[in-house]
């Protein structure tokens, strides 16, 4: 029983790499003003964040939801940068 999901870009992605992807795109500081909890704002750590995202559904949908903005923002820097000529 296979359940492919190609148009889904969170299948096979790990909160743990979601999480650290955000963390090198933007920091603990402005992931912490992104999404208001405490364990991105004060004593930050991959750690900490995982335990209380896993249970906290509310928070990781957050954190889910920018993190596809982040790949959606990459995307259209990537496309704008190929159809810009080159000098």
């Amino acid at each position: 029983m296979s359940t492919e999901q190609p148009r889904n870009p969170l299948h096979g992605v790990t909160l743990e790499r979601i999480v650290t992807e955000l963390v090198a795109h933007c920091g603990w500081a402005r992931l912490g003003e992104q999404v208001n909890i405490r364990c991105f704002q004060i004593d930050a750590s991959v750690a900490s964040s995982l335990k209380f995202l896993r249970r906290t559904p509310w928070a990781r949908q957050q954190v889910e939801s920018l993190y596809l903005f982040m790949l959606r923002e990459q995307t259209r820097k990537a496309r704008a940068e190929r159809q810009t000529p080159a000098a």
